[in-house]
């Protein structure tokens, strides 16, 4: 979709009217916010994954290129109110040029926004960056933000760059300082998802065990390293009011903070950055959402952890079925109280994706 300056305008006025008077549908439904889509260009990218359990790579992509046929209609089917839309994985991060990356991130960013318009009370948008160079990355969310009504980005963890795609960035470093100033000022949350590694690690880390690839494993080992680097490197620290959201109910790391807080003690004298633990970030930077990860009592454990403020219903469609997350969800509304049942299925979304300012 190439959009004339004319549609371009029309598009950035009506999210700006948006954003000054956001409206959206409260049928009492839940808000789900690990939600992917993607363009033609590069649904490719899925490559043989299919969709949800028992699902077939063509329902995966037909999924992926819809929004308001087959998606909106489950949602109305499973009383998810809201929908916030992000490019399915590795999306631009696989890009290794900055130059291809950076015009792509606009392009899918673009195309979203027009694909949404005409329904802001439904659906919602994460800003796709390239993270080849966090100035760059710091623009494009901030256009995202003021001319579209986005409501912060995703990222699919590391960016590839280099002329073979085998050097990666993490945004753990002081150069992406000026990213997360620009995303502190803006005062909207970074979804960290993870994504499929490239062929060098999974041949050396998977070759032995290939099932293990994706969610199983590889995901959540690859992920909750780079936040956990976020952590240890002092970005909290440098940037006390950003924050960050991770899926799959944190990439497993509320599930070991005791063993993970205990062993870097030992880095202390060694030098390292961060000012507290990866604990206490879980309290102030750092939030989950279920999507993918259904599982009460690990929801309670961490509820336990880090508190019910921290987490967010989310579902994963279209790799995870909406019915399965909403089933799962409105099941719980017979053992918490309505007042933390409303908070997980949508209260604390509304609160940290600003959508009732």
């Amino acid at each position: 979709m190439i959009l004339s300056p004319i549609q371009f305008a029309s598009i950035a006025i009506a999210f700006v009217e948006a954003a000054y008077g956001r409206k959206i549908q409260n049928t009492g439904g839940s808000i789900a916010l690990e939600e992917a889509w993607s363009i033609p260009e590069l649904v490719g990218q899925a490559g043989n994954a299919t969709a949800a359990q028992n699902g077939t790579n063509a329902e995966l992509r037909a999924n992926l290129l819809d929004i308001h046929n087959q998606r909106l209609t489950t949602m109305n089917e499973n009383h998810v109110d809201y929908m916030v839309i992000s490019c399915a994985q590795p999306c631009i991060q696989a890009l290794s040029d900055p130059v291809e990356a950076q015009q792509m991130a606009v392009h899918v960013n673009n195309v979203l926004a027009a694909t949404i318009a005409n329904n802001t009370e439904r659906f919602g948008g994460f800003a796709s960056l390239s993270m080849h160079n966090a100035t760059a990355a710091a623009l494009e969310l901030e256009r995202t933000v003021k001319e579209f009504g986005f409501l912060g980005a995703l990222v699919n963890d590391y960016q590839q760059s280099g002329h073979d795609g085998q050097t990666l960035l993490f945004y753990d470093q002081p150069e992406y300082d000026v990213f997360w100033q620009k995303v502190t000022d803006l005062d909207v949350p970074v979804y960290f998802h993870p994504r499929d590694d490239i062929p060098i690690i999974l041949d050396l880390m998977f070759s032995h065990a290939p099932f293990l690839k994706g969610p199983a494993q590889e995901y959540a080992a690859g992920l909750s390293s780079h936040i956990l680097g976020l952590c240890v490197n002092g970005v909290f620290d440098r940037f006390p009011k950003l924050k960050i959201i991770v899926g799959h109910l944190g990439e497993r790391i509320p599930s070991d903070l005791i063993r993970i807080d205990t062993q870097l003690l030992r880095q202390i004298p060694l030098g390292i950055p961060m000012k507290k633990n990866v604990t206490q970030y879980f309290h102030t930077n750092l939030f989950e959402t279920t999507s993918g990860n259904f599982a009460t009592d690990l929801l309670n454990f961490h509820i336990g952890q880090i508190g019910l403020d921290r987490i967010m219903f989310s579902i994963d469609y279209p790799f995870v079925n909406i019915p399965d997350g909403a089933n799962w969800v409105q099941g719980l509304a017979k053992t918490m109280s309505k007042e933390d049942f409303n908070a997980l299925q949508r209260g604390l979304a509304e609160k940290v994706l600003r959508l009732n300012e």
